[in-house]
């Protein structure tokens, strides 16, 4: 991390955890991720998971190093394992160190490449959790005004502004829910659906990677795991809501994603992120592997939607223009924000692009990626004007604190805008759609696209900083925000 310094080396007995994650199986062919692919679980993995022969050579590796192997997964292609940092050093030929932030956050950092014999970093692509330094952020803004809770929107409002469909609940669809930390209180949630008078929707908790639902720790991160829950539950109340929790780490993120795409027992048809950071701040490992675990997901028929950031085009980082990841990896339906503001009568008055930076309160993120190309959904939108890269976001939603999500968080009630709030709602959304259409819509983007402004509000006021608002797609809001009405159409398409 930025100015961190050395605090002491890791002690050699210390127990340290990795996964490895092995390459896709030379026979496999390349997973497609195309609009309205649908394959079974157990179907993907024997086409594209791990070679058994690799994964074998991978634990061999570890056993002679001194490693326990945890978990191997053919699938996910990981192999897991733990042992002293004696040995964790040794097999992977790197130093190991505490290390603390100018900030204050303390955490464990690897100096040196990773290394590995010969034949096996030929089935290698990466080596995670060496390096548990905090990884990404949640992507939400509490608004500090005293009264601003009483002014700011209910979930069910804003889907009616965007004329969600009523008729459907969510049944039979599962809704994953990536979390890097924080937790739910059953009591809160509660509480607050009988608030809505909504029957609370069934919500249940994994663990991974020795993350679990830990509330009151980290309030910040509650109120993230709360708005996400509370939004998507409030929109799609009949979805079953599973909520992955993971550590901060670039292991714990990538492994709460894989293991949420291909969860064989709660089977998620969406999946909603809310974390995530600059490109720029992951290792390009991390994003290489996470990247394919999202492209899984769409060969699934998993629908991903992922928080564009709350930074404006600078993303936090300086000097120039950065998007985030992972809304940024072309497998993500990546969700922007506005500032939208209703009528008495719950209508839509006006809709601009959510920028509060002259007030600290954040705005969308957007711009274009240093690292994935420009798919082909996008070559002809406005995006192609730009040049050869991905263009972030896709869709967008309110976000905007001023105008955000009425919520309870921790027993208090609270407005909380960010894109955090947008990821769920359009996971909500193709819920809605998935039970509409009675199959998983799934990789979705190529579609929206192609049917384009079909199902959109055109949001052409406004900026985020670099990038203004225009006609069509643009890097604020991408194709705009949902009049779901006619979103209907276009997921008719996958049937």
């Amino acid at each position: 991390m930025a100015g961190a310094n050395l605090v002491q080396p890791v002690a050699g007995h210390e127990r340290v955890e990795a996964t490895i994650v092995v390459r896709r199986s030379t026979k496999a062919t390349e997973p497609k991720a195309q609009f309205g692919e649908r394959v079974t679980r157990a179907a993907f993995a024997a086409a594209h998971g791990a070679d058994p022969s690799d994964l074998d050579l991978v634990e061999q590796f570890a056993h002679e190093n001194g490693l326990t192997v945890v978990a191997s997964k053919s699938a996910a292609r990981t192999v897991h394992v733990s042992g002293p940092a004696d040995a964790m050093k040794a097999a992977f030929g790197t130093q190991l160190g505490y290390y603390q932030s100018p900030a204050g956050v303390r955490y464990r950092g690897r100096v040196g490449a990773v290394t590995l014999p010969e034949d096996v970093a030929n089935v290698v692509d990466a080596v995670l959790g060496l390096d548990n330094r905090p990884i990404a952020k949640p992507h939400l803004r509490r608004h500090a005004a005293p009264q601003a809770a009483a002014r700011a929107l209910f979930p069910t409002e804003v889907a009616k502004a965007y004329n969600f469909p009523t008729a459907v609940n969510g049944k039979g669809q599962t809704i994953g829910i990536i979390e890097l930390g924080g937790g739910f209180k059953p009591h809160d949630l509660t509480t607050y659906f009988k608030s809505l008078n909504i029957k609370k929707p069934k919500v249940s908790a994994v663990g991974v990677a020795g993350g679990v639902n830990d509330p009151g720790v980290d309030t910040n991160a509650d109120g993230d795991v709360m708005l996400d829950i509370e939004v998507a539950g409030a929109v799609a109340p009949g979805a079953h809501i599973v909520v992955y929790f993971a550590p901060n780490t670039d292991q714990g993120f990538h492994d709460a994603i894989a293991t949420a795409v291909h969860d064989d027992v709660h089977k998620p048809s969406v999946i909603s992120i809310s974390w995530g950071a600059a490109e720029a701040r992951s290792t390009p490992q991390a994003i290489q592997v996470m990247n394919a675990a999202l492209q899984d997901a769409a060969a699934l028929g998993v629908t991903v939607t992922v928080a564009a950031g709350d930074d404006g085009s600078s993303d936090g980082v300086s000097p120039g223009d950065h998007v985030d990841f992972p809304a940024s990896s072309p497998f993500s339906l990546a969700c922007g924000g506005t500032k939208l503001e209703l009528t008495s009568a719950g209508a839509i008055h006006s809709e601009v692009v959510w920028n509060e930076l002259a007030a600290n309160e954040g705005a969308t993120g957007g711009g274009f990626s240093a690292v994935f190309d420009l798919p082909d959904y996008q070559k002809n939108s406005n995006a192609a004007k730009h040049g050869t890269k991905r263009g972030v976001p896709d869709v967008a939603g309110n976000a905007d604190p001023v105008t955000g999500y009425k919520v309870l968080v921790d027993g208090a009630v609270e407005a909380i805008g960010g894109t955090s709030a947008v990821s769920p709602l359009w996971a909500g959304l193709v819920a809605l759609l998935n039970q509409q259409a009675g199959v998983p819509l799934g990789f979705i983007n190529p579609s929206l696209y192609a049917h384009a402004p079909t199902g959109f509000r055109d949001i052409t006021v406004g900026n985020n900083g670099s990038f203004h608002a225009q006609k069509d797609w643009d890097a604020t809001t991408g194709l705009g925000t949902p009049d779901a009405k006619h979103l209907a159409s276009v997921g008719a398409v996958a049937t």
